[in-house]
């Protein structure tokens, strides 16, 4: 089990990953391609290039663990690999992520900014019937 603490960061792997990676590829992958130290305790996902599967590298503080899941239906959610940054998931994403669910609508409108769309509209109406 993922003990996760609230240090816990999720590091993706942009680039596609061959599932018969084991630990020392994924080991190799998350130092040399993240940078990032595979003992730190931070949590490494790199998915395949159909994105039918996924893999997690995790140093549990006694031994490196593996987890594994492949979707019986449906695909993980697109990375983009042109992004510039590097890219960390919450433990709420990656839950969302690890399930299957689409991460490019994870952000939704604010209610300020429900309420600002919804003056413009109105705005717009007004001005449009006093013409």
């Amino acid at each position: 089990m993922i003990n996760f603490n609230r240090r816990t960061k999720i590091y993706v792997n942009k680039n596609p990953t061959d599932m018969r990676e084991s630990y020392d590829g994924l080991f190799n992958r998350a130092k040399n391609i993240l940078c990032k130290d595979p003992f730190s305790g931070h949590l490494f996902l790199f998915i395949n290039k159909k994105r039918s599967s996924c893999k997690c590298l995790y140093y549990d503080g006694t031994g490196l663990v593996i987890i594994s899941k492949r979707l019986e239906q449906g695909l993980f959610s697109r990375i983009n690999p042109s992004y510039k940054k590097e890219i960390i998931l919450t433990q709420a994403e990656f839950s969302l992520f690890f399930e299957g669910a689409d991460l490019n609508k994870r952000f939704i409108e604010s209610p300020a900014e429900i309420r600002k769309n919804i003056v413009k509209t109105v705005a717009c109406n007004y001005k449009q019937h006093a013409s």
